[in-house]
């Protein structure tokens, strides 16, 4: 038995409490209240920090292995180097207070075997498998010979190509049989693809609506990265659960959203990060100048998501190995800031973060996000109220202890 009382418990959603308490038997939580109702197990170890939250979730990442967000350079990277990298990237993410991911593309779907058999400590890792895309969509790299990027995904690379119901249905299928907890899909174009438009559609109508139905089959949910309005409508209609990006949301697809309990991961991150690096992110050209053309947008569509009431999830697009990258692994609280110059309130923001989470996840989210009884003891402690300053989340220092399954995994 462990007993963490503390000056603040947040509980996720709801209303903090001063003076709180948890105590965790094994890997679950037995106990969040005051510390006054608390029971006294004779034997439990008890630790006392300032603040205590659920874990975080970054609900959208890639374990790509780049040091680069040239996505280009993911056909020269041989995958052990990749996953080697993204070991020491999982690290960081936990050492940051995030305990859970949910992984939109990479390597997420080995290495959360690799962290299950205890080969090394890490996340909770809810991986995609590939990225499903048409040919010439977001998720093709339009720069190599087609024969190559068919013979990449065939290596076990983690970009896939789809045309069709048909071929839709088997490529969703693969990523079944590697495991994937959530299919994603390029139902637009993107910023870091050569030659498609962030705006148009990409997958038909008939093909959105075949990948979502044959994951449902698996009691799996379907993740849209859409920028533009037509994309997003699409990927509603054809039941997605989650919309990634969402930059051209408008009042009418906000207003499905919300009807249809669709989430937004809206990952502004990314977008601030490469902005500020600019020509020195490491960036192509092509797609520096797209991300100039939809990041005021991106940021209206946050804010209008937020007033329509669509629920939130963060995510970050993280991408790159090595702090010293243009989008590193480690820095994933840095969403929380964005959030709020997007209008949403440090408790909003908690929220965003943690008890939102799960939801991402549909028939497979597990019980966490949450201080309460019966759910995972996915813990961390803070050196201040994030609910007065939410840029404490941010760096990875002021997260003081994290409990992991009720583990302790970092204590400082």
């Amino acid at each position: 038995m462990q007993r963490i009382e503390a000056d603040v418990l947040i509980p996720g959603r709801g209303t903090p409490i001063d003076d709180g308490c948890v105590i965790i038997g094994g890997g679950t939580i037995t106990y969040a209240g005051p510390v006054e109702a608390a029971p006294t197990p004779s034997s439990a170890t008890v630790t006392k920090v300032p603040v205590v939250m659920p874990g975080m979730w970054d609900c959208h990442t890639h374990f790509t292995g780049l040091t680069t967000p040239n996505i280009d350079e993911a056909l020269r990277i041989p995958h052990a180097l990749a996953g080697v990298r993204s070991a020491r990237d999982a690290e960081a993410a936990l050492n940051a207070g995030f305990t859970s991911l949910r992984e939109a593309g990479g390597l997420g779907v080995y290495l959360a075997r690799a962290i299950a058999e205890g080969t090394f400590v890490g996340p909770n890792i809810y991986a995609a498998g590939s990225i499903l895309s048409t040919t010439g969509g977001h998720g093709d790299l339009h720069s190599y010979p087609l024969d190559w990027m068919l013979d990449y995904e065939a290596s076990g690379g983690w970009l896939s190509i789809c045309d069709g119901v048909a071929e839709c249905l088997k490529a969703t299928r693969k990523q079944l049989r590697r495991n994937a907890r959530v299919i994603k899909v390029c139902a637009s174009g993107g910023v870091m693809s050569e030659i498609d438009h962030p705006i148009h559609q990409q997958f038909s109508a008939q093909e959105l609506r075949a990948i979502v139905e044959e994951a449902a089959r698996a009691e799996r949910v379907v993740m849209a990265h859409c920028h533009g309005t037509p994309g997003i409508k699409a990927a509603l209609d054809a039941g997605v659960s989650t919309i990634e990006h969402g930059t051209y949301l408008d009042e009418e697809t906000a207003a499905q959203m919300k009807e249809q309990g669709a989430i937004l991961v809206p990952t502004r991150f990314i977008v601030e990060r490469l902005l500020a690096g600019g020509s020195n992110s490491g960036m192509p050209e092509y797609a520096y100048r797209k991300l100039v053309e939809i990041a005021d947008r991106h940021m209206q569509a946050i804010s209008l998501a937020h007033e329509t009431g669509v629920r939130i999830a963060l995510g970050t697009d993280i991408v790159t190995s090595g702090m010293d990258s243009a989008v590193p692994w480690g820095a994933n609280g840095e969403e929380v800031i964005h959030l709020e110059r997007a209008g949403l309130s440090p408790a909003e923001i908690i929220e965003v973060a943690t008890a939102n989470g799960p939801a991402t996840l549909g028939p497979q989210a597990p019980n966490s996000g949450l201080l309460t009884a019966g759910f995972d003891a996915d813990i961390i402690a803070v050196s201040s109220n994030p609910l007065d300053d939410i840029a404490v989340l941010a760096d990875p220092t002021n997260i003081i202890k994290v409990w992991k399954g009720g583990s302790l995994v970092k204590s400082t």
